[in-house]
């Protein structure tokens, strides 16, 4: 009987699941989108309930379109968003409130309080590599204990219970046997010490934060258990789990110290392998794991960006200026630059390098002779702008430039776009033949814990280069063009709270 991994994506607009066969080939999609809930300005609430019957229903469409059954499916990996934040009834399953997504601001004036203790930020930094900010998951978590009625004496008794994604997802699927965490998606939450392994109890006390509801951290290849018989008809290991960026790190092979991938999706990621050692970063970058696998731990310098393709769904859903995505690059090469143009898509503050909750969107340049083919291409370019602004802080870290940057996500397969990044970063851009790396790499950890793949050798032969783009752009211009967007993005610094 064939074998085959399935990944389960559970992405911030989309829960997807792909199949996977030996050679890294998807053999079946399913793809279905649900709800996003803005309560408030710069809040951002998804249904926990609805992430998992979007997120079976996919799975049951993929094995349909493939024909296969439980019998079928070798294991099975998770990748989805991190620092996204449930809680629910450990008796029930029922979530107490929406999650609260990665995106959302609500807790970003607290973050400000607790800046204001000495020594606080520093400590963070060194424990969980992280800064102290509203997009990880531990302030969300204290928000929903004071805020939602009841919650913090129910957990206080030991009835609820918190998770990421991943971990909602496990729990469900095991019919709440399970209750774990990989250490990819730990260290996201601002509550993980990095070197230990385990929760900061420090960090747990000082946000009052009951470790009853906390779950259990474990490496991202390894077999948790297994779905309860009914979901599919038979038992079905669940064998790897990881973030969404450090999964697609994993899927470009990224196996030694030094090699770097960005990965266009929602928001822009990228990631850089730092080997067995931490790297705390000095210039606004994250120092997180990147995965647990054969009893080792590697571990990675991040930079991230909120907005990067939902710009461009921006563009889509609320302007009209486009029906697909996929226009975008038509549009954006129908004119010969940007006329002047930037676009500063800081819908909810500005990540990293500059981490500023209070910067605002904002479009700079417009003249008379400006169309929406000039703001197509100028949003198109500020993605490019964006991941230049990150690896020239990576760059600093590691006392060295870049030689080759690794791309995945769905962007990345704007041709338009690709060579713009190329031409400003001034170093070859390799898109592999996948672009669904998130998904792969999950799909590699899982199998690797159940010998499907037997080792990273075996899954770097599955490797497949469908185009590098190469740098174009002469030096000057280039300069130029860095120049406007770092003018442009200054004046979007501090919006929200200055003096109107």
């Amino acid at each position: 009987m064939d074998k085959y991994i399935m990944a389960l994506d559970q992405g911030t607009t989309s829960s997807r699941c792909i199949i996977y066969d030996r050679q890294g080939s998807q053999i079946s999609v399913a793809q279905k989108e649900f709800k996003q809930y803005f309560p408030k300005e710069g809040w951002v609430e998804h249904d926990a309930n609805e992430i998992w019957t979007t997120q079976i229903t996919v799975a049951h469409e993929a094995m349909l379109k493939a024909e296969l059954t439980y019998k079928n499916i070798e294991a099975i990996g998770i990748t989805n968003q991190r620092e996204t934040t449930v809680v629910w009834d450990k008796n029930t399953g029922e979530p107490i409130c929406h999650a609260i997504v990665w995106q959302c601001r609500r807790t970003a004036e607290y973050c400000d309080e607790l800046m204001k203790t000495p020594g606080l930020v520093q400590e963070i930094k060194n424990k969980t590599g992280l800064l102290l900010d509203a997009y990880f998951s531990a302030t969300k978590l204290r928000w929903i204990l004071e805020n939602v009625p009841g919650a913090r004496e129910r957990a206080e008794a030991g009835e609820l219970l918190f998770g990421t994604i991943e971990t909602w997802l496990i729990w469900k699927m095991t019919g709440g046997k399970v209750h774990v965490t990989d250490y990819s998606n730990a260290s996201r939450t601002m509550m993980f010490n990095i070197h230990t392994l385990q929760w900061d109890e420090d960090i747990l006390k000082l946000l009052d934060i009951p470790v009853s509801m906390l779950p259990k951290p474990v490496p991202c290849s390894k077999v948790y258990g297994e779905t309860v018989e009914t979901l599919f008809g038979g038992p079905v290991r669940i064998a790897g789990s990881a973030g969404d960026q450090q999964a697609a790190l994993f899927g470009q092979t990224c196996f030694e110290a030094g090699e770097a991938k960005s990965t266009y999706g929602t928001g822009n990621f990228l990631l850089m392998n730092t080997g067995e050692s931490p790297i705390i970063s000095k210039n606004g970058l994250l120092t997180t794991i990147a995965w647990g696998l054969d009893g080792k731990v590697n571990y990675a310098l991040e930079g991230s960006v909120f907005v990067c393709g939902a710009a461009i769904q921006w563009l889509r859903d609320e302007l009209n200026l486009l029906t697909d995505a996929a226009q975008s690059e038509a549009m954006a090469l129908s004119v010969e630059d940007s006329a002047g143009l930037y676009m500063v898509p800081a819908f909810v503050g500005l990540g990293a390098p500059y981490w500023d909750p209070y910067a605002r969107g904002a479009i700079f340049g417009i003249t008379r002779g400006a169309n929406k083919n000039h703001l197509i291409r100028a949003t198109l370019e500020s993605m490019a702008y964006q991941c230049s602004d990150l690896l020239g802080a990576m760059s600093q870290d590691v006392g060295k430039t870049l030689p080759l940057l690794k791309v995945d996500g769905g962007a990345c397969a704007n041709n338009f776009l690709m060579q713009f990044q190329a031409d400003i970063l001034g170093c070859p851009v390799e898109r592999p033949a996948c672009i669904e790396t998130t998904s792969l790499g999950a799909a590699y950890l899982a199998g690797l814990a159940t010998g499907y793949w037997k080792d990273k050798e075996d899954v770097k032969a599955n490797r497949l280069i469908e185009q590098v783009f190469d740098p174009a752009m002469d030096e000057l211009h280039r300069d130029e063009l860095l120049a406007g967007w770092s003018k442009a993005l200054s004046r979007t610094r501090d919006w929200d709270k200055s003096e109107r």
